[in-house]
C-alpha cells in the first residue's frame, strides 16, 4: 500500500475533527450562519408555494401600555395589516408594552431578583399571535416603528388554536433568540431574523421581549409569518457537519434555558455506584451546598445523576430555598412538579409566572404541589399563569400561611369571585393585581384583612367601581403602604387622592398615569406633594392639567424624587423644570414627552446643565 493513502486519511481525520471542534466551539453568529447554510438549501416543489400572512388574532400577553377598554397603545394592534410602517415615531396605533429601560427595577416597588435563573433567560414580557393557516415557517418579519431592539425571542407552538380537538402533545420550539442589543437608530425597521427549521407546522407564534436596554417605549406594526404547506426537505450535501450531531442539540438546549428535558432529568432517580469522587466528599457538607447553589436548575438535576454523594446534596431542600421555575414555562408540567415536590418541603420563593398554559399544568397538580411546599412560602409569582381558577386561590390561602408576596399580574382568566380568597392571607406585604378582574366587594375585603401591605398594584384593574372608595379604604387600613399603582384606574378623584395623601405618609411611589378624573386645578397634586416628602417616584402621565405650581411644589418638599413623568401637560414651562432639577439631586428619569411648553430647545439646555438625568421628550412624525 502506497504511503500516501495513510497520509490522506490522517489528514482527512484531521480535518474532521477540525471541523467538529469549530462546530463545537463556534460563536453565537457562526453557529447561526451554520443554521442558514442548512436552511437555504431548503427544496420545496413548485407546487409548494409560499404563504404570507399577518396575524390573526392576539391570544395572549404579559402587558401593555394601553387601556383594556381601548385601542391605543395596546398589544392587539399586533392583529393584522401594518398601521403605521413604514413610518417612525410614537403612534397610537402601534402595539406597546408597560415598561423600558431599567427604571422600573430601580424604584421602590421593585423586587428583589431570583438566584439560579439561568443567563440566557432575559426576557422580561411576551405575546402571542395566531395566523390563518398552518405552515412550516421560512421567515418570520416583525415590524417595529418606533425604538427597535426590544424582540429577543421567537417562538412556534405545535397546537392549533382554531381546532376542535385538543392537541394530544403541545411542543414550543425556538425559532430565533438573541441576547439583548442596543440598536442606536430609533427609527421603524423590518426585523428579519434568521430563523430555524422545525419539523412540525404552526399558526402560533409566541415574542419575547426585554426592553431594558431601551431608551424609550418600543413600539410594534405588524407580524408577517412565511411558510409552506409541506413540510420542506433538507439537503444533506450542504454541510460537512451533521445537523444531528449533539452539538447542535447542546447549542439549541442552551438557547432555550435547558426547558427540553427537564421531566427526563427529573425522574432519574436510580443509581449505580458511580465512579471515585476523589476527596471530593472530604469537603464538609455545607461548602458543598455553597458550591451547588451557582448551579441551575438542569444543571443541578444533571449532577443528580453522577453519584450518591452529589444526588444527596443535590436533592437537599436547601438547594430550593428559592426556586425559579419561569425559565421552564414551555416545558414544566405536572410531571415535573410531582418530582420537584420532595425537593421542595422548605421552598420559601416560587416563581410559576408564565407556566402551565394550554394543560401543562392542571388544577389538581397544582393543588398537589402546594399541599405539600406551601407552608414555607413567603412569596408566590404567578403572572400570566392562566390555569388558575378559584380552587387555586383557595388552596393558596389555606396552605400559604406564611405568604408575604403573592403577584397575579395578567391573571385575566381568574373570575371576580376568586380573589375573595386573598383575604385570608394577612400576613400580605406585596400585592400584585394588575390586568385581573378584582372586583369592588373583594379588593375592600383583602385591603379591610391586610393591613400589612406595602406594596399594592391595581393598574388596569377595570372591574372596580369606584376608586374613591378604594382610596379612603387604603388610607384607613394601609398605614405601611409604600408603593401604590393606579395606572388607569378610571375614576379616581381629589377626594380619593386626599384620603391617600393623609393616610399613607410612607408613600414613596406613586403612579397615577392616565387617570383623566384628575385636575390640577382642585389641588390634589398639591397637597399629594406637601403631604408626601418622602416620594421617590410620580407618574402623571397625560394629564394635561399639570401646571408650573405642582411643578414648584415638589421641587420645594419633595427632594428625594428619582423619577417624574408628565407626558402630556400643556402648562409646565422650562423655568419651573429647572427649579426641580436643581432641588430634586436624585433625579434620574423626567419624561416630559408631548409638553407642548418644552421644545427640543428647551430639552437640550436642560441636558447641557443637568447631565445625569434623562430628560425624555417623544415625538410623533
Amino acid at each position: 500500500m502506497s504511503p500516501v493513502f495513510p497520509m490522506l486519511t490522517v489528514l482527512t481525520m484531521f480535518y474532521y475533527i477540525c471541523l467538529r471542534r469549530r462546530a463545537r466551539t463556534a460563536t453565537r453568529g457562526e453557529m447561526m450562519n451554520t443554521h442558514r447554510t442548512i436552511e437555504s438549501n431548503s427544496r420545496t416543489s413548485p407546487l409548494n408555494a409560499e404563504v404570507v400572512q399577518y396575524a390573526k388574532e392576539v391570544v395572549d400577553f404579559s402587558s401593555h401600555y394601553g387601556s383594556e377598554n381601548s385601542m391605543s397603545y395596546t398589544m392587539w394592534n399586533l392583529a393584522g395589516v401594518p398601521n403605521v410602517f413604514p413610518s417612525s415615531g410614537d403612534f397610537t396605533q402601534t402595539a406597546v408594552f408597560r415598561t423600558y429601560g431599567t427604571w422600573w427595577d430601580q424604584c421602590p416597588s421593585a423586587s428583589l431578583p431570583f438566584k439560579r435563573t439561568p443567563p440566557n433567560f432575559q426576557s422580561q414580557d411576551y405575546v402571542e399571535l395566531t395566523f390563518e393557516q398552518q405552515v412550516y415557517p421560512t421567515a418570520l418579519h416583525v415590524l417595529e416603528t418606533y425604538h427597535p431592539g426590544a424582540v429577543i425571542r421567537i417562538l412556534a407552538c405545535s397546537a392549533n388554536p382554531y381546532s376542535p380537538n385538543p392537541p394530544a402533545e403541545v411542543r414550543w420550539e425556538i425559532l430565533w433568540s438573541e441576547r439583548p442589543t442596543k440598536v442606536n437608530a430609533s427609527q421603524a425597521r423590518q426585523f428579519k431574523p434568521c430563523i430555524k427549521q422545525i419539523n412540525f407546522p404552526t399558526n402560533l407564534i409566541r415574542l419575547e421581549v426585554n426592553s431594558s436596554l431601551l431608551d424609550y417605549y418600543t413600539e410594534l406594526d405588524a407580524v408577517v409569518l412565511h411558510g409552506v404547506k409541506d413540510k420542506p426537505v433538507i439537503s444533506l450535501k450542504t454541510s460537512l457537519i451533521d445537523i444531528n450531531d449533539r452539538e447542535d442539540d447542546a447549542y439549541a438546549e442552551k438557547d432555550g434555558c435547558g426547558m427540553d428535558s427537564l421531566n427526563k432529568k427529573f425522574s432519574s432517580a436510580v443509581l449505580g455506584e458511580g465512579p471515585n469522587n476523589g476527596y471530593f466528599d472530604k469537603l464538609p457538607y455545607e461548602l458543598i451546598q455553597l458550591i451547588l447553589n451557582h448551579l441551575t436548575l438542569p444543571d443541578l438535576c444533571r449532577l443528580a445523576q453522577t453519584c450518591k454523594l452529589l444526588s444527596q446534596h443535590c436533592c437537599d431542600p436547601l438547594q430550593y430555598i428559592h426556586l425559579n421555575l419561569q425559565p421552564y414555562w414551555a416545558k414544566l408540567g405536572d410531571t415535573s412538579l410531582e418530582f420537584l415536590q420532595s425537593r421542595c418541603t422548605l421552598v420559601q420563593w416560587l416563581n410559576l409566572s408564565w407556566t402551565g398554559n394550554r394543560g401543562f399544568i392542571s388544577v389538581a397538580g397544582f393543588s398537589r404541589f402546594l399541599k405539600v411546599c406551601g407552608s414555607e412560602l413567603v412569596r408566590l409569582e404567578l403572572s400570566c399563569s392562566h390555569f388558575l381558577n378559584e380552587t387555586c386561590l383557595e388552596v393558596i390561602s389555606e396552605m400559604c400561611p406564611n405568604l408575604q408576596a403573592l403577584n397575579l399580574s395578567s391573571c385575566d382568566k381568574l373570575p371576580p369571585q376568586a380573589f375573595n380568597h386573598i383575604a385570608k392571607l394577612c400576613s400580605l406585604k406585596r400585592l400584585v393585581l394588575y390586568r385581573t378582574k378584582v372586583e369592588q366587594t373583594a379588593l375592600l375585603s383583602i385591603l379591610n384583612f391586610c393591613s400589612e401591605l406595602q406594596h399594592l398594584s391595581l393598574g388596569s384593574c377595570v372591574m372596580i367601581e369606584d376608586y374613591d372608595v378604594i382610596a379612603s379604604m387604603i388610607g384607613a387600613k394601609c398605614k405601611k403602604l409604600r408603593t401604590l399603582d393606579l395606572w388607569r384606574c378610571k375614576n379616581i378623584t381629589e377626594n380619593g387622592i386626599a384620603e391617600l395623601a393623609s393616610g399613607c405618609p410612607l408613600l414613596e411611589e406613586l403612579d397615577l398615569g392616565w387617570c383623566p378624573t384628575l385636575q390640577s386645578s382642585t389641588g390634589c397634586f398639591t397637597r399629594l406633594a406637601r403631604q408626601l416628602p418622602n416620594l421617590q417616584k410620580l407618574f402623571l402621565t397625560a394629564n394635561r392639567s399639570v401646571c408650573d405650581t405642582d411643578i414648584d411644589e415638589l421641587a420645594c418638599n419633595c427632594t428625594r424624587l428619582q423619577q417624574l413623568d408628565i407626558l402630556g401637560t400643556r402648562m409646565v414651562s422650562p423655568a419651573s423644570l429647572r427649579k426641580l432639577l436643581e432641588s430634586c439631586k436624585d433625579l434620574s428619569l423626567l419624561d416630559v414627552s408631548f409638553c407642548s411648553q418644552i421644545d427640543n430647545r428647551a430639552v437640550l439646555e436642560l441636558n447641557a446643565s443637568f447631565p445625569k438625568v434623562f430628560i425624555k421628550k417623544s415625538f410623533t412624525q
